[in-house]
C-alpha cells in the first residue's frame, strides 16, 4: 500500500517556478509545463503553509547564451562557481514570462522567494545559489517559521525542483518530492540523474493522490 502524507502545521508545500517563460508559449517552455498548476492548487488547500519561488533574472544575466558570443542556448559555459547551462533569455525582472501563469492560485502564499537576481550567478535552488555557498535565507525563514517538513511541487523537477529538494534535504529538512505535480526539461538523461540524486540525499517521493488535507489547528 502506498504511503500517505497528512500536512501537519509544521510542513510546508515550497512551489518552484511556476512561471510563463517555463510553461508552454514561453522562452523556456517545459513541455506540459502548465499541466502543474490544477494540481498545485488543490494541493495548496491541504497545507497551512504555501511558500512560492520566482525566477527572477536582471537583462543580460550572466546565464543567458546571448550574454556570450557565439554561444547557443543549452550549451554549457565555465564561470567562477562551476560549470553553468547557457538558457535563452528567460523570466526578466518585470516582464510578462517572469509572471506567475495567471491560473495559479497565489493567494493562500506566505511568502514569494525570489532567486537568480544577481547578474553574475544563476540560482536553480530556493536555498542556495549556484555556488552551493551563498545563500537565500530560506532554510532560516522555515526554521524561524518551526517547519521540518518541505513537500516540493513545479518547475522544473531535473533543475530548479531537483536543487531545491536535495538542498531541503541536506539543511535537515524532510524533502517530499510530488512527481505528478513537477514537469522536467530532461535534457541528456537530466531527468535520470536528478531523481537518482534526490534518491541519494534522501527525499522521498510521492504524488497528489497521497497527500490529505492539513487539520485545522
Amino acid at each position: 500500500m502506498a504511503e500517505t502524507f497528512t500536512p501537519a502545521h509544521g510542513d510546508a508545500l515550497l512551489v518552484i517556478d511556476v512561471q510563463n517563460d517555463f510553461c508552454p508559449g514561453g522562452a523556456l517552455a517545459v513541455a506540459d509545463g502548465d499541466a502543474v498548476v490544477p494540481l498545485i492548487n488543490g494541493l495548496a488547500s491541504r497545507f497551512a503553509h504555501v511558500l512560492l519561488t520566482q525566477d527572477w533574472h536582471t537583462p543580460g544575466h550572466s546565464s543567458f547564451a546571448s550574454s556570450h558570443a557565439g554561444r547557443q542556448p543549452f550549451e554549457t559555459a565555465a564561470m567562477p562557481y562551476g560549470e553553468q547551462t547557457l538558457w535563452p533569455d528567460h523570466c526578466v525582472q518585470g516582464t510578462p514570462g517572469a509572471e506567475f501563469h495567471r491560473d495559479l492560485d497565489t493567494t493562500r502564499a506566505e511568502l514569494v522567494l525570489r532567486k537568480g537576481f544577481r547578474r553574475e550567478i544563476d540560482s536553480y535552488s530556493a536555498f542556495y545559489e549556484n555556488d552551493h555557498k551563498t545563500a537565500t535565507g530560506l532554510a532560516g525563514y522555515l526554521r524561524e517559521r518551526g517547519i521540518s517538513r518541505v513537500f516540493l511541487a513545479g518547475l522544473a523537477t531535473d533543475f530548479c525542483v531537483h536543487f531545491s529538494a536535495v538542498d531541503a534535504a541536506r539543511e535537515g529538512f524532510t524533502a517530499v518530492l510530488i512527481e505528478d505535480a513537477c514537469r522536467a526539461i530532461d535534457m541528456a538523461g537530466s531527468l535520470a540523474a536528478a531523481n537518482q540524486a534526490m534518491r541519494e540525499a534522501g527525499v522521498v517521493f510521492a504524488t497528489t493522490a497521497a497527500i490529505e488535507t492539513c487539520p485545522a489547528p
